[in-house]
């Protein structure tokens, strides 16, 4: 039974800390929802991350009103945002924290109308929303949760028990409405993953312990926290001070270290301290390291001192940018491209793509990442290839924050589709002509891949065994073997047409360039009209790209 009567910020964060807690321990379970077997950014991990960006950024002080913790909560759910998985739930934060705007502390009938502008909000930032997913399940239980906060506006325990009443009924909804769920006879797994949150939003309101790992945030190398400078909007405290505690005093125990991170939250903010009774790592951002120090001596000896004085930094930055600005302006045109593979990369920056962000199937670039990427170079007009339909909503939102720059995303699903469009650009022509073409050229690339089954599943009555070499045409498993020339060879008949007159071979890490050379050449002998060409992609897990134009 739920007896809160209003969520504070410092409830809401361990609502929330509860929430990535429990999806991230399910993290493979919701990966394994994924319908197609190839290894690629599962949703349960875009979430995972996605979340732990959020999760840092609303632990970074002890946000006492409602209002504040939500708006820490969207933004760094926001900049860790990955793949359309990851993008549609920062979304959903974005929508809550508006909705909450002024708001101290959280009612039912606030919580219910935060969901509501969440649901609202994703649906917005998509092109074309398509029920049976995430979308869906949010929706559905944002239209339940009002009408009952309305029928019983001061009931958290009724609210909570709709919200998650309703997201166990819709989420069973959802195999029916798309066809390829229901023939792999699973649930959507980003809705699967957005309930495990609410689960975990309910689990701290009525007092339950989840039996979850330990936090992710604190625990992971790849969710470590990472202190950017440049990004920050402004600076209220100036020195950034990081240390090492060591050899802590006989009697210091976890509440100890607890009382130590509280105190550090009422002199700066961006407070880390994390670690065990061994080692402490602590982080802060004040105008007193010294009294940071001073607390910190009172635990054990401290090591590895470091303070910055950010003020300092940012100020000699905006120098170096006024400079650049004054010697360098702004050229009319520049591009950046994701990549998956180091061959890859050396193929754009010849194509005279200015930024490569590294990224792809395995693991899905940031919002953040892309962002920066834009950021980075010095033009007017920002040509953006995502390069995966997983990346591309991440692109769009990316490039609504780059406000001093006219950035164009051109929907690439792949780097073949990619580097057709980087060899479209022409300098001279206007911006509107110039996406065009490069969007046409795109499109009329066809690509086959081939690569390997994560997991057991049937797809267009085909049976898929974990282990088997699959051929995907533009995306669609359509074949397999045990073989992968086989499946290589037979994916070429099924792509190339007689207008065709161009077929590459880019080749991954995990391929042999002599295996390469030796499948185009029986691929010169099928189509001798065709000029046949080999690259070594350096792409992960995906034995080949071939693209056909």
């Amino acid at each position: 039974m739920i007896q809160v009567q209003a969520i504070d910020g410092l409830l809401l964060r361990e609502m929330v800390l509860a929430g990535a807690a429990l999806l991230e321990k399910n993290r493979e379970a919701v990966d394994a929802l994924n319908v197609f077997p190839v290894p690629d950014g599962d949703t349960g991990t875009n979430m995972s991350l996605t979340m732990g960006s959020a999760t840092r950024e609303i632990k970074s002080k002890d946000f006492a009103r409602a209002d504040q913790a939500a708006e820490a909560l969207a933004k760094g759910a926001l900049r860790g945002a990955r793949g359309n998985s990851g993008v549609i739930t920062s979304q959903l934060y974005r929508g809550f924290a508006r909705a909450l705007e002024g708001v101290e502390q959280i009612k039912p009938l606030d919580f219910a109308r935060a969901l509501k502008s969440g649901a609202d909000t994703a649906y917005k930032a998509v092109m074309k929303p398509k029920e049976g997913t995430i979308l869906t399940v949010a929706r559905v239980i944002a239209e339940d949760a009002m009408k009952q906060a309305q029928a019983a506006p001061d009931d958290f325990d009724g609210l909570f028990n709709v919200i998650l009443t309703t997201g166990e009924s819709i989420l069973k909804r959802t195999t029916d409405m798309l066809p390829v769920l229901k023939q792999a006879g699973v649930v959507d797994a980003g809705g699967r993953g957005l309930l495990l949150l609410y689960q975990g939003y309910a689990a701290v309101l009525r007092g339950e312990t989840i039996d979850a790992l330990p936090d992710p945030m604190d625990s992971s190398p790849e969710m470590e926290f990472v202190d950017d400078h440049d990004s920050m909007d402004e600076i209220t405290f100036a020195y950034c001070t990081e240390f090492l505690i060591q050899y802590l005093k006989a009697g210091v125990n976890d509440n100890d270290v607890d009382a130590f991170r509280r105190r550090l939250n009422r002199i700066g903010d961006c407070v880390l301290v994390v670690g065990d009774l061994e080692l402490v790592k602590v982080h802060v951002h004040t105008n007193d390291p010294g009294k940071a120090l001073q607390y910190g001596l009172e635990l054990g000896e401290l090591v590895n001192l470091k303070i910055e004085n950010m003020v300092e930094q940012r100020r000699e930055n905006l120098r170096m940018k006024e400079e650049k600005a004054k010697t360098e302006p702004p050229k009319p045109y520049g591009m950046v491209s994701v990549s998956l593979g180091e061959g890859f990369s050396h193929i754009l920056r010849d194509l005279q793509v200015d930024a490569v962000v590294e990224g792809g199937q395995t693991m899905n670039p940031s919002i953040e990442d892309l962002a920066k990427a834009i950021n980075s170079v010095n033009a007017e007009t920002v040509f953006v290839f995502p390069n995966n339909g997983n990346i591309i909503l991440a692109a769009q939102q990316a490039a609504e924050l780059c406000e001093d720059k006219n950035v164009q995303v051109l929907p690439t699903k792949n780097v073949a589709m990619g580097i057709a469009a980087a060899v479209a650009f022409q300098p001279e022509l206007p911006v509107e002509e110039n996406a065009r073409r490069m969007n046409e050229a795109a499109q009329r690339v066809r690509t086959g891949t081939i690569t390997y089954a994560v997991r057991d599943s049937e797809f267009e009555n085909m049976h898929i065994s974990e282990g088997d070499i699959i051929g995907l045409h533009n995306g669609a498993v359509t074949m397999k073997s045990d073989n992968t020339r086989d499946v290589a060879l037979a994916l070429v008949k099924d792509i190339v047409t007689d207008d065709d007159g161009l077929i590459t071979v880019y080749y991954g890490a995990d391929t042999k360039e002599e295996d390469a050379n030796a499948l185009a050449a029986e691929i010169e002998e099928m189509y001798p009209d065709c000029d046949v060409e080999v690259h070594s992609g350096g792409q992960p897990l995906y034995y080949y790209l071939i693209s056909v134009e």
